[in-house]
């Protein structure tokens, strides 16, 4: 067999992790091109981390140095495949014991926009884009996330088309929603025998039949908000929302809190939080019944909107004669206000891939190109995951506390970690996306 030609290294460490993709890249200019791209996307910059400015090349007349159309040519014309790049990524993150996954963790399912101009590049469309919080022209992608406590990393994508795309519209066998490819995410993590204890979302999709059942049919367990109005079938006089439930349930003050279980909250910032949850019993909901809802509060009184969550789930209570017949664990409100307090880490993953290591900034059109260029953003990420082996941590990095609004857990890599936190939320907001 013939020798392969050699490429000039990537810096240590990145080089060694570089090596572990080599066997597929069958080309030596695309193995050279795999090392360029992740030197660029992971040195810190004040510019975009578009083509040329990868290679730090001026924006229009360099364009067409035969640097910038070396990546070009990576990411557009030549022969390799993103999908196995994105799986031996996640098997290298498997097989570390500070990143591996586990029964403990969550799936986070949710999605991310970019603006995008012009009718050309592949999925751009007119529609909302949450980071924006309005309707706008750009690409939409749905993704799910692994996390527990200590660790978070991206797991999968499939960007939304939508339906102006199709030649019968909503109506073509090809066209999928965003509640659809969520299902299908959770359906190929668990294909690829991804350990997880609940599925993770927003309202958005936590009030959609269709999500829920989907899921149930898969066989997994999830944690989904629903909005405070969420309402069932109920006669006049009986209570008919959740937020109708959480005022009904007898809180008076600390001493008297009627229904409300007292929940203290660790964060990896050392500081802990005073919570209340309520198992809520009324409509179809409660311990007994195939699906719950906790709610969980800072302040039962006033229940603030950005302190306070609905949270329905399938796993079943425990005690209950569900949980003897159930293969799936049972959890009690801490239990469910631990998973869904999970779901803080895809908004920390969006900051970072977008801000640091430029999600959306890709200077391509096509499908493939697109889908290669987050893979290699992704490899970028899970790489500063990965260099935290050699980091002799204080602590156990798999302890038991949740996200914290402070950036101590971001990964250790200086692209990744200069980046402010939003201010923790409840995930339940109600868009109207598709």
């Amino acid at each position: 067999m013939t020798a392969r030609q050699p490429v000039s290294p990537a810096p240590a460490p990145l080089e060694a992790y570089a090596r572990e993709f080599d066997a597929l890249f069958g080309k030596r200019n695309q193995r050279e091109g795999f090392r360029r791209y992740l030197e660029a996307l992971l040195v810190p910059s004040e510019r975009n981390k578009t083509l040329t400015a990868l290679v730090n090349a001026e924006p229009i007349a360099g364009a067409q140095e035969a640097r910038v159309q070396a990546l070009q040519w990576f990411l557009s014309e030549s022969t390799w495949d993103a999908a196995a790049v994105n799986t031996a990524r996640l098997d290298l993150l498997r097989a570390e014991p500070t990143t591996a996954p586990d029964e403990q963790g969550v799936l986070v399912i949710d999605e991310h926009g970019d603006r995008k101009w012009g009718t050309k590049t592949a999925h751009v469309g007119k529609q909302y884009l949450g980071n924006l919080g309005k309707v706008d022209n750009g690409v939409v992608s749905v993704s799910s996330l692994w996390a527990d406590e200590a660790v978070y990393y991206p797991i999968d994508v499939e960007p939304y088309t939508p339906a102006q795309h199709f030649a019968q519209g909503k109506a073509d066998p090809a066209f999928r929603t965003k509640l659809r490819l969520a299902v299908e995410l959770a359906q190929r993590a668990k294909a690829f025998g991804l350990p997880f204890r609940a599925v993770v979302a927003d309202a958005f999709y936590g009030k959609e039949y269709t999500v829920q059942h989907g899921l149930e049919q898969l066989g997994v367990g999830y944690a989904l908000a629903l909005p405070p109005s969420h309402g069932w079938w109920h006669r006049e006089g009986q209570i008919g929302s959740l937020q109708e439930a959480a005022h009904a349930a007898g809180w008076q003050d600390v001493a008297h809190p009627g229904c409300w279980v007292r929940l203290e909250r660790h964060f990896r910032d050392g500081h802990t939080e005073t919570w209340w949850a309520l198992e809520v019993e009324a409509g179809p909901y409660g311990p007994k019944k195939a699906q719950r809802v906790v709610v969980a509060t800072t302040d039962p009184k006033t229940l603030p909107e950005r302190t306070t969550w609905y949270v329905v789930t399938n796993l079943p209570a425990p005690g209950s004669e569900r949980a003897k017949e159930s293969a799936r664990a049972p959890a009690g409100p801490a239990e469910i206000v631990r998973l869904f307090g999970l779901r803080i880490w895809v908004e920390q993953s969006y900051k970072q891939v977008k801000y640091a290591l430029g999600w959306g900034e890709y200077q391509v059109r096509g499908d493939t190109a697109i889908r290669r260029h987050w893979a290699l953003v992704w490899c970028a990420f899970s790489f500063c995951w990965l260099q935290q082996r050699d980091a002799a941590p204080s602590t156990d990095p798999r302890q038991p506390v949740e996200p914290s609004p402070a950036p101590l857990a971001a990964p250790a890599c200086q692209s990744c970690s200069s980046r402010r936190w939003r201010e923790r939320g409840g995930g339940s907001g109600d868009h109207a996306r598709q």
